[in-house]
């Protein structure tokens, strides 16, 4: 069986796995489900993970995408390490605000802002 293609762009830099989405809007359950997967892998893997998930190109989140992000939070957390979300559209950051996730999640302005901030 073919792996799936991923939804993803990673690459690893200075000790900091960036995360970046390649769909505009993440609102399909199975495209969740395989990111939450790819995710968990990369935290699966790090002895001390230490994220950054750009939201450069997304448009639109669903909420099962943002249980996903808060499920990658705990597991992150349950690790020792950290996790910064960056680029996060208006619209978007509407909602962190309104469900305040704002409060849970370290965001940034910019990625380049967020990777300065990993102690």
């Amino acid at each position: 069986m073919a792996e799936a293609e991923s939804r993803l762009r990673i690459n690893t830099e200075a000790g900091v796995t960036r995360v970046e989405f390649i769909d505009r809007n993440i609102l399909d359950e199975a495209n969740i489900q395989a990111i939450g997967d790819e995710i968990n892998g990369l935290i699966t893997v790090a002895d001390d993970p230490r994220l950054l998930i750009s939201f450069r190109n997304v448009d639109h989140l669903s909420s099962a995408a943002l249980g996903t992000l808060i499920t990658i939070n705990n597991r992150i957390r349950e690790k020792g390490g950290q996790l910064r979300l960056a680029d996060i559209d208006a619209q978007i950051y509407e909602v962190f605000v309104i469900t305040r996730l704002n409060r849970l999640f370290e965001i940034h302005e910019t990625t380049e802002k967020a990777a300065e901030s990993f102690g």
